[in-house]
């Protein structure tokens, strides 16, 4: 793995009933698709309709290539989740694809999750024993077959909920689809980030915030560490005393400084600005004699421009990126992670010859890429 891959892209909307929500996933799965370019998938359903109705699309892929009018058009409901997947844990193949969806005996449930549950293998272990039967590998599954579980004995899903969060240790983001509701969970830590906003008609769950505009949502705001939100048509409900924990949040770093997308503000900091006040002060505490500062693109550019302010120092884009070379191009041997670091990045003649270069990066797995990328600007600023 050459880069950090740690988060994936979750959005579901609640409309009132007789609207359609599945072209509001797709324009917001759009705009999280930097969260995941492995696979992507919508679940709705129509509350107006049989109880436990849905219906459900997903495959591998990017979601322009996974979603056209054909299959939107075969999923009809004003309630619905959305996914874009990294993989975290299990395989890279569509049976890990999340909405994970199926039907028990309280209806159907989807469910869409963001993160890690570090204790899935003993939760899965307990599950197994008790007679639950599996198809993926992924530990989103292992979440929702435990609610499932509890929720054929308890009075709601907001109540399976409550009690099986406490279970599941780790960060995590998760949007629920009930037959007549949406349930949104977030670890007690903060750790994975998770926003509400408003439509004319209804509500919207989403990673980010910047997926909020594409489908018309006012943002209202971040989803509490350790609070359940509902949606349904008694409106928005809030549950903050089951699961938080007050006396310590946790914010994932990279969500600011690698992961999430420019525009987009988590926990009332804005992304641009974390990325260039964190090159601002770099420069503060390790000041360098140089000719000109740059980033490696795309994340590294903002905080190589804060960098260049601090000192005063001319921010030069050095870098081209091709853009038609996945985020994630991994190849399993150096030589072939070596090229296509060279297919990715190409240095732009002239922009460092004969010049002392700040070269800024926000995050080194192997040291594959950056390495690679020092190679290849020695070699220009000799020409």
């Amino acid at each position: 793995m050459d880069e950090v891959r740690e988060e994936c892209g979750v959005f579901g909307v609640w409309r009132e009933p007789g609207a359609e929500c599945a072209t509001d996933i797709y324009h917001g799965l759009l705009s999280l698709q930097h969260r995941g370019q492995e696979s992507a998938g919508i679940a709705v359903c129509d509350t107006a309709g049989e109880r436990g109705n849905m219906s459900l699309h997903k495959d591998m892929g990017l979601v322009s290539e996974v979603f056209d009018e054909d299959a939107l058009g075969t999923l009809n409901g004003n309630i619905g989740v959305g996914h874009v997947r990294y993989s975290t844990t299990g395989d890279s193949t569509v049976r890990n694809a999340q909405p994970i969806a199926f039907q028990y005996m309280k209806g159907t449930l989807a469910l869409v999750h963001n993160g890690n549950i570090v204790n899935a293998g003993a939760v899965k272990h307990d599950l197994l024993k008790e007679g639950s039967v599996f198809h993926a590998t992924s530990d989103s599954e292992v979440i929702a077959t435990l609610i499932a579980k509890i929720r054929a004995r308890t009075g709601s899903i907001e109540e399976a909920v409550r009690e099986a969060v406490p279970l599941l240790n780790g960060g995590y983001a998760i949007i629920i689809m009930s037959p007549r509701k949406i349930i949104a969970v977030r670890d007690p830590l903060g750790l994975k980030p998770l926003c509400i906003g408003q439509l004319d008609d209804g509500y919207v769950i989403s990673s980010e915030s910047c997926a909020l505009s594409a489908v018309g949502a006012r943002f209202m705001r971040d989803i509490a560490p350790g609070e359940i939100v509902t949606v349904s048509r008694h409106g928005l409900g809030s549950d903050t005393g089951s699961c938080t924990d007050t006396a310590r949040h946790a914010h994932c770093i990279f969500e600011y400084i690698y992961f999430a997308r420019l525009d987009s503000v988590m926990d009332g900091v804005g992304i641009y600005e974390s990325r260039h006040r964190g090159g601002r002060a770099l420069a503060a505490a390790h000041p360098a004699d140089a000719d000109i500062v740059t980033g490696v693109p795309e994340s590294g550019l903002t905080a190589a421009e804060g960098y260049a302010s601090r000192l005063g120092l001319p921010f030069v884009r050095v870098f081209h990126k091709n853009s038609y070379i996945g985020r994630t191009f991994i190849k399993p041997t150096d030589s072939e992670r070596r090229s296509a670091v060279s297919m990715k990045l190409g240095v732009i003649p002239g922009t460092v010859t004969g010049k002392r270069v700040v070269l800024i990066d926000d995050s080194i797995v192997r040291g594959t890429t950056i390495s690679n990328l020092i190679t290849m600007s020695k070699f220009r600023i000799k020409e």
